[in-house]
Order: structure tokens, then sequence, then C-alpha cells
């Protein structure tokens, strides 16, 4: 398991905190870890909407992304703010039950400038409960935002 600290990638805190573990992270992709509880939003009962992947995977695809920024030492310039779109998303359950161990890959399609198209699936005990494609824009950095005034 990788050392990576979710504060310094995820600005959610408290309840909308839905990652609990980074299991793999690399060049190709993050995979993560979650487990349902009582707390998350989205919740009814004793099971949670599946509308909650794309948060998932979104949550996944910040890790993705800051951890890319980490290495070419430029992890100043990931808090400005993001716009993300769903270009896609297919979900396979319409309700996760409590306690459910779900596992969230995501991978980069493409990246330029400030775009990154992520793709990512949401799995619990090998059986697929959703894919997400999420179009990803990066706010300017300061610098830029300086050069241009």
């Amino acid at each position: 398991m990788p050392d990576i600290d979710l504060d310094e990638f995820i600005p959610h805190r408290d309840r909308m905190r839905l990652i609990d573990t980074v299991l793999e992270v690399n060049l190709e992709k993050v995979i993560t870890e979650s487990i349902v509880t009582a707390k998350w939003p989205l919740v009814e009962g004793d099971y949670v909407q599946s509308l909650i992947i794309v948060e998932l995977v979104a949550q996944t695809a910040s890790v993705c992304i800051g951890w890319k920024k980490k290495l070419e030492d430029t992890l100043s310039e990931i808090g400005r703010g993001w716009l993300v779109g769903i270009k896609n998303a297919t979900l396979v359950q319409d309700k996760i039950p409590l306690n459910s161990r779900i596992i969230t890959c995501v991978k980069t399609d493409f990246s330029f400038d400030n775009y990154t198209g992520i793709f990512g699936t949401a799995e619990t005990k090998s059986s697929l409960i959703g894919e997400v494609y999420l179009q990803v824009m990066q706010s300017e950095t300061d610098s830029v935002l300086t050069a241009k005034t």
C-alpha cells in the first residue's frame, strides 16, 4: 500500500470524504478502497444510492491528478479549483448495502494543459457496480493569472 496523505489530494472532510485507503498509485492508474457507512451522503436505511459512485470516481481522480502533479513538483497548483463534468455514467446497481467494500479504479484517458479525461470503475466483490467517465478542467494557476493581468 502506498503512503498517501489523502488530505493532500482530497479537499473533502467528515462525511463527504468517501475514500478510506489508496491501494495502488502509479502513472497508469489509481485504485482506492471505501467502506460504505451510515454517515455517507445518499444513505437510505441500510443502503446507499449507487449515484455515490460518481463521487467515488471523482475523489479517486483527485488522487490520480494530484499525485501526478506532485511528481512534477507542481502540487501547489492543484488547489485553485476544478470543474468536473460527467460525460457518461453507467450504474449497474440501484443500491449498495451498508458495509460494502468498494474498490474504485481510475485511469487517465488523456490530459492536455488543464483538461483531463478520466475513466473510472467501481466494484464490490469483483462485481462491477458502475462506470463513470469524467472530464476535469482545472482553473488557471496564479502564475498564469498574473501573466494575463
